[in-house]
């Protein structure tokens, strides 16, 4: 039987899943990117207090994309801390001041949206679902230039 968006939805609910798993993952990171921006110190401070800004208004519109791609396969969005912490591979990080430990930071938790992203990319392709494939094709591609600029930015 297919959803209203014409999708099986078998395949759908397995796809908001992976999706709830995301939204997790970037609930943590945006969480963990406001607290590098107020607490960055040093002479990076300029720099780095504007990019996790940037950073992370990137990252609450994601969230609410993500929880509405999950209302579009007829699923409901986890939309409390507690399940974010109990589903995140993402760790809260805390008080760090430092501006290339935060931007290492900033990288693996990019590394583990990416990988999830991936996954659902692969996962939304076999279930003919071409609004999640658009979305995750959006975010992988802005997320590998981020990762470069980033990684540049740690030489």
């Amino acid at each position: 039987m297919k959803n209203l968006v014409g999708i099986d939805q078998q395949k759908a609910q397995k796809l908001v899943v992976k999706l709830n798993d995301l939204l997790a993952n970037y609930q943590l990171f945006y969480q963990n990117l406001r607290g590098l921006h107020w607490n960055i110190k040093g002479k990076e401070f300029f720099e780095l207090h504007i990019k996790f800004e940037e950073l992370y208004n990137d990252a609450i519109l994601k969230v609410d994309e993500i929880a509405e791609r999950i209302l579009t396969l007829e699923g409901e969005p986890l939309h409390t801390f507690t399940d974010y912490l109990k589903t995140a591979q993402i760790k809260e990080e805390c008080g760090v001041a430092n501006g290339i430990k935060g931007v290492k930071i900033v990288v693996k938790n990019f590394s583990t949206l990416i990988k999830k992203e991936r996954s659902i990319l692969s996962l939304a392709a076999s279930a003919d679902d071409e609004g999640t494939v658009s979305l995750m094709s959006d975010y992988i591609s802005q997320t590998e230039k981020t990762l470069w600029m980033l990684n540049s930015y740690l030489k």
